[in-house]
């Protein structure tokens, strides 16, 4: 994919005239006077959420108890019902998506059910750069079955801890790997990871592998099921702007929806058996069997509302945007911060179709300062240490205008010394 782009302004201008999906910013509450490039980590509400959220609340003021089957999307099915949305955006079929549970616990709940160590095949594959909360699971999920995560826990190395090789992830799958969970986008570079290929060969040598898509449902298409997937989880309130805190989602390909659920609740129960009330445990005919509690009905009203932009969007349309933005910040980053006396490096994959939605900013001891600056300018970015700055120009209501001020006002901020407050200051979040 090749883009020709100019440094001038009235070119980010003319970009913004040309662009398809330009009307769908005015679709989303953008917090006045800021330039919002932190949708890879919690992504802006739809404008039709709070009509999405106060329908529920009359309906659940009106109909009481009665919603969980006479709303306008029963309570009872919502987590089938947006579970079906997301499927059209992953490439898999309605039933085996469903809106459920958080990233984490969902990973506990299908690792719990696709991690069956036996014989010689033991182990479990993830990454070292992986998000931390992963490996957090990963851990748990060993120590369950009283093996010793530091033997049974295999990490993939990264060479430069930013990103991993495909060729090496390939020859840690040997005889002795039961499972791998490997995330899709890399949370702090942006790699994207090429999951038909590490699908084919964790396949090809016996190993069942799942994937965490976070950092790219709702910024990249996916096709899970022509993939052969066995599984994934993502949440919702990144690229699919949810808000925070939002249901996450998992997928079960078909294939496996006879394994049974070992981390089991009464909303995982076969539906047209669940108010039966029976000790006996039968769950549903579809990834739906992965649920364990009551959905948080009042959470789905801003997801409802966001993925139906989505899909009027289109996912390809959003990832030919979300390519082009990346690719323009990245040009502006050589011509403009690159070169002395900025010094600054792009940590993210340049070829598109290894990089996911965001650009990981690589600066020196500065870093945080600037990061600071760029708040105090009406910049909204995030930081990793130890030095790198993720700009994340979301493709359904950022601009190439904001993508081009943004590189003016790091440029500024160096010129002008202005992260020289900023050093020193700390904060829980980054």
């Amino acid at each position: 994919m090749q883009y020709q782009f100019e440094l001038d302004e009235a070119f980010a201008l003319k970009l913004d005239a040309e662009d398809p999906l330009a009307g769908f910013r005015d679709r989303f509450y953008i917090p006045p006077g800021v330039i919002y490039l932190d949708g890879n980590s919690l992504g802006l509400p739809a404008r039709d959420a709070p009509k999405s959220l106060l329908r529920i609340m009359d309906e659940w003021k009106t109909l009481a108890i009665n919603g969980w089957l006479q709303a306008q999307r029963p309570w009872f099915y919502f987590v089938e019902q947006l579970g079906a949305m997301a499927a059209k955006i992953v490439g898999a079929q309605a039933d085996e998506v469903m809106a459920v549970g958080s990233t984490t616990v969902n990973i506990h709940s299908l690792v719990s059910s696709f991690y069956q160590p036996r014989g010689g095949r033991t182990k479990i594959l993830a990454d070292a750069i992986n998000f931390p909360s992963d490996i957090y699971a990963l851990r748990g999920q060993v120590k369950l079955r009283d093996l010793d995560p530091a033997e049974h826990l295999v990490l993939v190395p990264s060479a430069d801890g930013k990103t991993l090789d495909h060729n090496q992830i390939i020859e840690y799958m040997t005889d002795e790997i039961a499972l791998a969970l490997l995330p899709s986008v890399l949370f702090r570079s942006g790699q994207l990871l090429n999951l038909p290929l590490l699908t084919e060969k964790a396949h090809q040598k016996g190993i069942l592998i799942g994937f965490d898509c976070s950092h790219s449902v709702g910024a990249v298409p996916h096709q899970f099921d022509k993939w052969n997937v066995d599984f994934a989880v993502w949440c919702s309130y990144k690229y699919l702007n949810a808000g925070p805190g939002g249901p996450a989602f998992l997928y079960v390909n078909k294939k496996h929806f006879d394994r049974e659920p070992l981390l089991s609740g009464w909303f995982g129960c076969d539906k047209k058996r669940q108010f039966d009330m029976s000790p006996d445990f039968i769950p549903a005919p579809h990834a739906g069997r992965w649920q364990i509690s009551s959905p948080h009905i009042l959470s789905y009203a801003p997801l409802e509302a966001s993925l139906k932009i989505t899909l009027e969007a289109g996912i390809d349309r959003i990832r030919k945007k979300s390519l082009c933005l990346t690719s323009y910040m990245m040009f502006l980053i050589d011509n403009i911060l690159a070169p002395p006396p900025y010094n600054f490096k792009i940590g993210t994959p340049r070829q598109p179709e290894n990089r996911g939605g965001h650009v990981a900013l690589e600066g020196d001891q500065n870093a945080w300062g600037i990061c600071g600056a760029l708040k105090d300018k009406g910049v909204v970015p995030d930081f990793r240490p130890p030095n790198m700055i993720r700009l994340a120009p979301v493709a359904l209501y950022n601009t190439y205008h904001e993508v081009w001020r943004t590189i003016q006002l790091i440029k500024e901020i160096v010129d002008k010394q202005l992260y020289r407050p900023f050093q020193n200051k700390t904060s829980e979040i980054t």
